[in-house]
């Protein structure tokens, strides 16, 4: 039997759900629902105005966090799709101030979290010890409004919805350094600045023209070729993306390449799967079941018919036997 318990408080302060209720201490998980798929929805009743983590422990002593979260509401919901994977799971919940927070999905790397908020379709910020890192940013400066200027960008090729000079420029911090394949670096968009801030990594027939990855802020980047019809070799990297010991993958365009199939120790992908542009869902089921990463987020899977079904569809196919966590996000 998997067993759940709750443990709620302010920061450091661990009280029984029964004696917070007594005392009316906000936050509050107030509820810890069982979902048909085994997944975990919790309520977190908390006021307006502050930020709320929710860390979870499987023997009390030892706790990750989950989510940084805000709301304008006073009940916030979360639910925690790496429940189905464990045998005990307690919860609790901790109240943070707005100043200079990241909300967020967290992982725990062996140098603090990363904390990775979606953006939009195949945008999305990590935050890593006071560094921000962007991939893909599109759609000038307005989506990124409430995160700090970019240290790192990640670029994974020149088609109009991974990559924007403009955007570049309006989310760079001053001596950011962008990461890119050389059909990005060389497009007729990229000022000066830009080009000499840029790194240029290749992949695929330009894995011998270019260095195929590089160290920088004490990150490791990898070039990996991603490729379809759409997008032939060398001109959409992939990347993964070392932070504190923990391996990121992000996928650009690409289809179910052997490349990708023989990745090896992802704790965390991010998978594009729209038709006719990149992967069906078949086949992006079959590339995450080679590939096995722990962690597993869809993205950029809106349809050119504008149907934005295929992650729900995903995480149905892909199932529960191989004990892969699908977080669905909002992208759209």
């Amino acid at each position: 039997m998997r067993k759940f318990g709750v443990f709620i408080g302010l920061m450091g302060c661990g009280l029984g759900l029964a004696a917070l209720l007594r005392a009316q201490t906000p936050p509050q998980i107030t509820t810890i629902q069982r979902l048909t798929n085994k997944e975990v929805r919790l309520l977190l009743s908390a006021p307006t105005g502050s930020g709320y983590r929710i860390d979870a422990s499987s023997d009390l002593p030892n706790w990750n966090s989950l989510v940084t979260i805000t709301g304008a509401t006073t009940s916030l919901q979360y639910t925690d799709s790496a429940a189905p994977y464990l045998v005990t799971r307690y919860y609790r919940a901790e109240q943070l101030s707005l100043s200079n927070l990241i909300t967020g999905d967290h992982l725990a790397t062996t140098n603090g979290d990363v904390v990775i908020q979606a953006v939009g379709h195949a945008s999305f910020v990590m935050s890593w010890n006071g560094l921000m890192i962007y991939n893909d940013p599109t759609g000038g400066a307005p989506p990124y409004a409430n995160f700090p200027r970019a240290d790192l960008i990640l670029v994974s090729h020149n088609h109009s919805d991974h990559f924007e000079a403009a955007t570049l420029a309006a989310v760079r911090k001053t001596n950011g350094i962008i990461i890119a394949p050389f059909g990005v670096y060389n497009h007729a968009s990229m000022t000066p600045t830009l080009r000499s801030n840029t790194i240029i990594l290749g992949s695929g027939v330009l894995a011998t023209s270019f260095p195929t990855s590089t160290n920088v802020l004490d990150l490791m980047v990898q070039a990996v070729a991603g490729t379809n019809g759409n997008h032939l070799s060398g001109v959409n990297n992939a990347y993964v993306t070392t932070v504190g010991g923990k391996r990121i993958f992000t996928s650009g365009d690409t289809g179910n390449t052997a490349e990708l199939r023989a990745l090896q120790n992802i704790d965390v992908a991010f998978l594009c799967m729209n038709i006719p542009f990149t992967m069906t869902v078949n086949e992006a089921t079959n590339c995450v079941r080679a590939m096995r990463p722990k962690v597993v987020y869809p993205y950029h899977y809106r349809n050119q018919s504008g149907t934005t079904t295929n992650a729900a569809a995903f995480k149905q196919f892909l199932g529960t036997d191989l004990g892969i966590e699908v977080r669905l996000r909002k992208w759209y």
